[in-house]
């Protein structure tokens, strides 16, 4: 690639690409280059003025030899990094307000007047006959204040107020339909998936396979609680399958052979083969912007309030420019109150408020499924956490295995590693993780996988039967014995360790001791958030009393819940809801889906089951509590800045209109004026919300 330094200083650098244009695509691809490549820090590609800015470590040689080498066609770039860019929108958006604004002014300065108002009044028909359909369907809506006002200034020949109207009309949809479809498409990409991994059939047996390597045809199989990545037909198996992030449907859905899934849906229960038939990384992406624009899901009650309560002006807003006309017989002065209403500015500045504290929670890595959602994060009064992966460290790790069969350790870890890899949760990972570190192979020696949420794995191997789980199913559920020669060992387990117990044919064979460290930011998040309102907050395990009543002391929680299921956790929230509280609950496992789901506000945290991810109302990925924190922040300073947009826009249009009724103002530099506030009150709420938050 040809390009000439226009700046720089030390770590950063400005380029030049020397070519005769730079289109969307090229820009993306050198985007992602730069943006994948280590020493890169940061980089933004400007593709209307060919330049690049670079933020960079290490050595300067280096990244200039880099930079010389690049090809377009060369670069392996994400197909679906492209496609969900967002460059292409912003540049559609960009260039429709700079027409819009070239041709209003051009029209001005180089059109005659009588070609200006036959103009005028052909435009004039898009806004009065949308005010007639408003009256056709008995409703008095914004669209008929908009027509009256237009229509007017063409019916007493004024063309000047018209056009000024109509234009600043215009640039307020487009800036409303470009904020809008900017943050939909940023929330889409969000959701979007996200998966390097999947098991491949080879040759009859399941092989961990790059995501990016599957094609149409070959075979794969997802495991209960994982995401289906690709669109296919169910080949064998039987599952439940939740698609509420693309259907909305509150129950999972059963498929069995010859079914269809769909990418982005998650299995509940079962197990699944499945022939992929599409590995496109949009379609799942497309789904979900469908799914947002069609639903109310990304409103708040507040943003549905204003959108109501400014329709509900029109008729106040007609009858005071008809009194105002027969108490003064003027009609410029009538004009004046048309041309001054109050729900231009709810219906903008308020979704723009909404949306604003999306994207700035977005900047945070915390991704907000629905304005709605932030709003019942200021309203909770209770707060639910699961311990494991959440308020403990989400990377626990093995910190001893006690053989009580006479095995060797080795060979203990490496039979539990082999049932755990197929299963999403911080304690499994652990286990993996254990026998990776201690280079033990296993290899898929075992029969069909059964997994009991919550409680544990159930397999054939060797003939014999192998399960590993927790003290509740493999001694209770599955009456396990312990060898009488060790059972002075086995009661001598303290709370300091969460166990996972692994039994063959009916007899503990080892006792995992896996150390799962508290977060260091605990303790000082859960004063932070019961400063900030929340007054209730619990802690769920499935743990043992011992070792919950340790972690929940050092914690500091209002109440604790040890050897809870699945089912508890959910009802627990059904119990607040009855008592009249809103509750948040975070969670990061398989089994806290169905109390995300049941709760006002579920969150998901850092690299969790994707199931959880998906359920869940707001996903937090940076892997620190203080997040939440923060998220608490987000949602007070949306809620203090849409009370300070009401009173701003009850402000400003009162002192309009009484203006205008003077005479002081004409309506033409009212309606400008009217909108330039609506415009600057939506400007303003994004700068003091990103300020506020960084004075928190």
């Amino acid at each position: 690639m040809k390009f000439q330094i226009i700046h720089e200083i030390k770590g950063r650098v400005r380029i030049h690409v020397i070519q005769t244009a730079m289109t969307d695509k090229q820009a993306d691809i050198l985007q992602y280059y730069l943006q994948n490549c280590e020493m890169v820090k940061e980089a933004k590609v400007h593709e209307r003025t060919q330049d690049a800015v670079i933020s960079f470590c290490g050595d300067r040689a280096e990244l200039i030899h880099m930079l010389q080498t690049f090809s377009y066609e060369k670069a392996e770039v994400d197909d679906s990094a492209l496609t969900l860019s967002g460059r292409k929108t912003n540049r559609e958006y960009a260039d429709k307000l700079a027409m819009k604004t070239i041709m209003r002014f051009g029209s001005k300065l180089f059109f005659p007047y009588p070609l200006r108002y036959v103009i005028t009044v052909a435009k004039s028909a898009k806004y009065i006959y949308k005010g007639i359909r408003s009256l056709g369907h008995r409703k008095m809506e914004v669209a008929l204040l908009d027509a009256v006002a237009v229509g007017v200034s063409v019916f007493q020949g004024n063309i000047n107020t018209a056009g000024s109207v109509m234009f600043l009309l215009d640039v307020g949809e487009i800036l409303e339909e470009w904020t809008h479809k900017k943050s939909v498409d940023d929330l889409a990409r969000s959701m979007s998936l996200n998966i390097s991994k999947v098991w491949m059939v080879a040759d009859g047996k399941e092989v961990l396979t790059d995501a990016s390597k599957i094609i149409a045809g070959d075979q794969i199989v997802v495991h209960m609680g994982n995401v289906i990545p690709f669109d296919g037909i169910v080949t064998d198996g039987e599952g439940m399958v939740n698609q509420a992030s693309l259907t909305g449907e509150s129950l999972p859905v059963e498929k069995k052979a010859d079914g269809y899934v769909y990418a982005g849906t998650v299995l509940e229960e079962g197990e699944l083969t499945i022939q992929v038939k599409e590995t496109s990384g949009t379609t799942k992406y497309e789904k979900i912007v469908t799914m947002i624009e069609e639903t109310e899901k990304l409103k708040s009650s507040v943003e549905s309030k204003a959108e109501h309560l400014a329709d509900r002006l029109v008729p106040y807003t007609l009858c005071g420019t008809g009194l105002v006309y027969l108490l003064t017989r003027n009609t410029t002065k009538a004009l004046s109150v048309l041309m001054v209403d109050f729900s231009c500015a709810l219906k903008l500045a308020m979704p723009i408020t909404v949306l604003t504290a999306i994207k700035e929670a977005s900047k945070r890595r915390i991704t907000v499924k629905g304005g709605k959602f932030l709003e019942k994060v200021e309203q909770a009064d209770t707060i639910i956490f699961d311990k494991t992966g959440t308020l403990t460290k989400a990377q626990p790790v093995v910190e001893k295995i006690i053989s009580f069969s006479g095995e060797s350790t080795d060979e203990l870890l490496r039979m539990a590693a082999c049932l755990e890899e197929h299963f999403p949760h911080s304690m499994a990972k652990a286990v993996v993780n254990a026998a990776k570190e201690r280079n033990l192979i296993h290899e898929e020696n075992h029969s069909k996988v059964e997994y009991i949420v919550a409680h544990g794995i159930s397999t054939q191997m060797e003939g014999r039967k192998v399960i590993i789980g927790s003290y509740h199913f493999v001694f209770e559920d599955e009456q396990c014995k312990v060898s009488e020669n060790m059972l002075d060992t086995f009661e001598k387990l303290t709370g300091e360790y969460s166990y996972l117990y692994l039994a063959v044919d009916g007899v503990l064979a080892a006792v995992i001791c896996i150390a799962d460290p508290i977060r260091d930011e605990a303790p000082e998040v859960i004063r932070l958030l019961r400063k900030n309102g929340l007054s209730k907050i619990v802690m769920m395990t499935g743990d043992s009393e011992r070792t919950a009543a340790v972690v929940a002391k050092k914690l500091g929680v209002d109440e604790y819940y040890s050897e809870v299921l699945p089912e508890d956790k959910a009802s627990f929230v059904d119990r607040e809801h009855e008592a009249g509280r809103t509750v948040i609950m975070v969670g990061d496992g398989v089994n806290d889906s169905p109390a995300l789901s049941a709760a006002d506000v579920g969150i998901a945290i850092s690299d969790g089951a994707q199931i959880a991810r998906e359920v869940a109302d707001i996903t937090v990925e940076a892997d620190n509590l203080y997040e939440l924190a923060q998220l608490m922040n987000i949602s007070k300073n949306m809620e203090r800045q849409i009370h300070k947009n009401y009173v701003q826009i009850v402000g400003i249009n009162s002192a309009l209109i009484l203006l205008g009724i003077t005479g002081i103002l004409q309506p033409t530099v009212s309606a400008l004026l009217h909108n330039l506030s609506t415009l600057m009150i939506s400007m303003r709420s994004m700068v003091a919300h990103e300020k506020e938050l960084e004075e928190a």
